[in-house]
């Protein structure tokens, strides 16, 4: 099964505010929030879905077969402008985040992304793409690899890990998740084992598919694709993803940020995006349990201004 969707909900109640409006789901998966936006949509409606996984695309084009409402389209969700502008689906009411790995890619051993089975070190959401975990592995010094692991994984021992990788590589290259677990295992007590490895894998992953790249272009497009009164929701699955949308937000919102001895506004603040969730909308007690995957959920909601980027433009 490919992600089950979570807050779907809640994601498609935000999103929504003209059910015969145009719709973006920059990182359809397997079509979980793709399926329940088209059950909630008029017959007018436009829908644009997107993935990089050729495997997930197919899983949603037979979840909306015959909905001809529904485009999909191969890519990635950091060109979610270029996506929308050729199927001439500008400007958008909503453009929908669910960010993360899915169920359909943990649950494969083959695409690397688990510890807890022997597997090739691949991690590629892409399968295209180039660059393996075993890669960046192999052709990082003990800096870059110690930035990976302290920055997407906020480890602490980062440097003594990459040093010990870096050590273990010169007996040969390290492209089995078993032969990282070992190094990784060797360096950690059994208590903290689990959660260190988590960590280490979530590092890699997020180093291979560019996760934070991506998300920063994908939000910084969404400026342009958004007519005014559309709605940006973002559901994220841990803290690097959920404080960088935050800030985003909050950067957006037209707050002066000049000192405030200033007389006059000087930084040229405009408010792009106005918050709809001051604070992250979580999952329920019985989401959680019924699938515990959600567990890491915070979702925010913001709504695109008529202001344009340029102050002097006035509203678009």
């Amino acid at each position: 099964m490919f992600h089950v969707p979570v807050l779907a909900r809640q994601a498609v109640e935000a999103l929504l505010t003209d059910p015969d409006g145009r719709y973006l789901d920059a990182t359809t998966g397997g079509g979980g929030h793709l399926r329940l936006l088209c059950e909630q949509t008029g017959g007018e409606a436009r829908i644009l879905g997107i993935d990089r996984d050729p495997q997930a695309l197919a899983a949603a084009g037979t979840r909306t077969q015959g909905d001809d409402r529904v485009t999909l389209r191969r890519g990635s969700f950091a060109d979610l402008d270029r996506h929308a502008a050729h199927e001439r689906m500008t400007p958008l009411l909503g453009i929908m985040l669910d960010l993360g790995i899915s169920s359909r890619q943990i649950d494969d051993p083959e695409r690397g992304f688990t510890y807890r089975e022997d597997a090739p070190l691949d991690m590629r959401m892409d399968p295209d793409q180039t660059g393996t975990a075993a890669d960046v592995l192999a052709e990082s010094d003990v800096e870059e690899l110690a930035r990976i692991f302290s920055t997407y994984g906020e480890l602490r021992n980062a440097r003594g890990l990459a040093r010990a990788i870096v050590e273990a590589r010169e007996a040969g290259p390290l492209t089995r998740s078993s032969e990282l677990v070992r190094i990784v295992a060797g360096r950690t007590p059994p208590h903290r084992r689990n959660a260190e490895l988590s960590r280490v894998f979530q590092s890699l992953r997020i180093a291979v598919n560019d996760e934070l790249g991506q998300l920063e272009k994908a939000l910084d497009a969404s400026v342009d694709v958004l007519g005014p009164g559309g709605r940006l929701v973002v559901i994220s699955y841990h803290s690097l993803e959920d404080r960088r949308v935050k800030e985003f937000v909050r950067e957006n919102a037209g707050e002066c940020r000049c000192p405030p001895d200033l007389p006059v506004c000087a930084c040229g603040a405009v408010a792009l995006f106005a918050p709809l969730t001051r604070k992250p909308v979580v999952p329920s007690d019985a989401e959680i349990e019924a699938n515990p995957r959600a567990r890491s959920a915070r979702m925010r909601v913001a709504e695109r201004t008529a202001q344009s980027r340029d102050k002097k433009d006035g509203p678009k």
